[in-house]
């Protein structure tokens, strides 16, 4: 059995999925049974929130721990599985992260409704438009479609998730990665709060990106706190000053 110390961080680790959980569900990011949280136990095991139990309910007793390839053993080193519970059919998306960000100790997907109105419309989240958002989130990529409870989910990701925390899965919802599963759930509330931001400037008909001199400077800030890779940045400051630029010609146009 794991030391004492262990197995205390497990069970805090449980209570605080369940709170991202309850969080998901009260402020209508999640719906029914959709959605799910998983957070790293160690090297080999994953803790997941289990199918078809709502987010508004689901108890830390039925929380599932899974290895890397998805395999569920009745006993693990933390002890037994809960009978009478299967993993999410979405656990490829979070399976997919942990083998690439090993910097990664959680995951939260959801279904934020902005998030998924902008997506299906074709409208990327808060794209150079909202300074919090460019330096502590960067670019928000929006996925092409892939069919939900498929590995598909796990292979449109796979092109982004390196370089980003949070992304938009088209038609079905968000992705959000941090090292706990609270921080994790903080990115999503940002996410959906930016997405309804650009859904009212949608509405207004404005599209004011933030001008490139600003965008420097708030590319310096997420530089100095080792958000992202160099390549990242400059993707992300070339991608602003296009935006600007197509912005402007689109004014003079009128």
């Amino acid at each position: 059995m794991p030391a004492m110390e262990t197995m205390e961080r497990v069970a805090a680790l449980r209570r605080e999925i369940i709170q991202v959980c309850r969080l998901m569900y009260d402020h209508g990011l999640v719906a029914a049974t959709d959605g799910n949280v998983t957070a790293r136990l160690d090297d080999t095991y994953v803790l997941a929130t289990p199918s078809g139990v709502s987010k508004g309910w689901v108890a830390e007793e039925q929380l599932i721990i899974l290895d890397l390839d998805a395999n569920v053993p009745a006993e693990t080193p933390y002890g037994p599985n809960p009978a009478g519970l299967s993993i999410t059919s979405e656990i490829w998306l979070h399976l997919e992260v942990y083998k690439m960000r090993p910097d990664v100790g959680a995951v939260v997907h959801a279904h934020p409704p902005y998030a998924i109105a902008l997506s299906i419309a074709g409208i990327p989240v808060a794209e150079c438009l909202i300074p919090e958002v460019l330096v502590g989130m960067g670019m928000i990529p929006l996925t092409p479609y892939a069919t939900p409870s498929t590995r598909e989910g796990a292979e449109v990701i796979h092109r982004y998730i390196g370089e980003h925390d949070a992304v938009v899965l088209r038609r079905h919802g968000s992705v959000t990665v941090d090292k706990t599963p609270l921080r994790a759930y903080l990115k999503l509330e940002k996410l959906e709060h930016a997405a309804h931001i650009t859904y009212l400037l949608q509405l207004m008909g404005c599209d004011a990106p933030i001008p490139p001199a600003e965008v420097a400077k708030l590319i310096a800030q997420r530089r100095a706190r080792g958000l992202a890779s160099e390549e990242s940045l400059a993707h992300l400051e070339r991608l602003c000053r296009l935006r600007w630029h197509r912005t402007r010609r689109r004014r003079r146009s009128w």
